[in-house]
């Protein structure tokens, strides 16, 4: 199969390669796409060299699916030119999540819904995705009413500028700047841009994604988001209310049977996930799992994933394996 990877040179991009030889992807041809500038680049898979080439050429070259890890801006401008030419494109960035016309697919939540009229299919936001694995098995038990999330987001989330700024921190140097304030030894409530209504466009992604992901607009959820100086994965403190109570030993019982999903609660022996935990994993980590004892009906947990692995690469490579699977690409 001819896989084409825009924006391979990226963060996001070099993670859909390891996760694609990891996974053992039925790549015959790799199709590294990037930007005029990086065009001759050579990117090593699997023990071959292949020459990073530009999105039209790629188009030209008819890879049967086009995984998008390059922004908003290429993503509107390329992948319907490669849905055009019969190319399945799986976007990570945010240009289609909400557009009613493309489906936004966490393969364990609604990887059911994809079908073979979906040429641009979306990945959903970092922080949705590893939060509605876990709420899913939990909704279609208990029905949920109100979910809310605090985050605790890697800087990786922002890309190589952003890690480069934490280390120059740490070793004193002074360098370029992805952020308003310093990152290290603080903390940022603050992810991507401010919006009319108080919140960020991240905490309204959360919002509106996990709508659309579990299919259910009567879900009321609010959440606040936030950058910390890690590395290997976000956290998020999730308290979601329940229109029917549940038994804790249950909850647990059925978040270990979730795919996609590893159980870390063992409080007396200091057992709780942590992003240096989920670091390299595929797998969404839970713990802290505990009755909110001033609601009735309500739960608190905590989710860590990689966000660049579940969170965004992982993600796309498993929508494109469930593609394969029943025969749509």
């Amino acid at each position: 199969m001819k896989v084409a990877v825009v924006g391979a040179t990226g963060l996001v991009g070099s993670e859909i390669l390891t996760v694609l030889a990891e996974r053992n992807f039925p790549v015959t041809e790799l199709i590294p796409v990037a930007s005029e500038r990086s065009k001759g680049k050579e990117i090593e898979f699997k023990g071959k060299k292949y020459k990073v080439v530009t999105p039209n050429e790629a188009i030209a070259l008819k890879p049967q699916v086009a995984l998008f890890s390059a922004g908003g801006e290429t993503s509107t401008e390329f992948a319907p030119l490669f849905a055009q030419a019969g190319i399945t494109v799986v976007d990570n960035s945010s240009a289609w999540r909400m557009d009613p016309s493309k489906k936004l697919i966490v393969p364990e939540v609604n990887g059911l819904e994809l079908s073979s009229e979906d040429k641009i299919i979306a990945n959903p936001n970092c922080s949705t995705i590893q939060m509605v694995v876990v709420l899913k098995p939990l909704h279609d038990k208990y029905k949920i009413k109100r979910v809310v999330v605090s985050t605790y987001q890697s800087v990786t989330g922002t890309g190589v500028k952003a890690v480069t700024q934490l280390m120059d921190e740490r070793a004193g140097k002074q360098g370029e700047k992805a952020y308003p304030y310093e990152i290290d030894l603080n903390v940022i409530p603050h992810i991507d841009v401010f919006q009319d209504n108080g919140y960020t466009k991240e905490e309204m992604k959360m919002i509106l994604e996990t709508n659309k992901i579990l299919g259910d607009d009567s879900i009321r959820v609010t959440a606040t988001t936030v950058r910390i100086p890690v590395m290997g994965g976000h956290s998020e403190a999730v308290n979601i209310e329940f229109e029917n109570d549940f038994d804790l030993n249950e909850v647990r019982a059925i978040l270990a049977e979730q795919e996609g999903v590893i159980v870390v609660d063992d409080p007396a022996n200091l057992k709780y996930p942590m992003p240096k935990d989920a670091h390299g994993k595929d797998e969404v980590l839970v713990g802290r799992i505990r009755r909110d004892e001033s609601q009735d009906k309500t739960l608190n947990l905590w989710v860590v994933a990689d966000n660049l692995r579940k969170g965004a690469a992982t993600n796309a490579v498993q929508i494109a394996e469930l593609l394969n699977k029943k025969g749509l690409l």
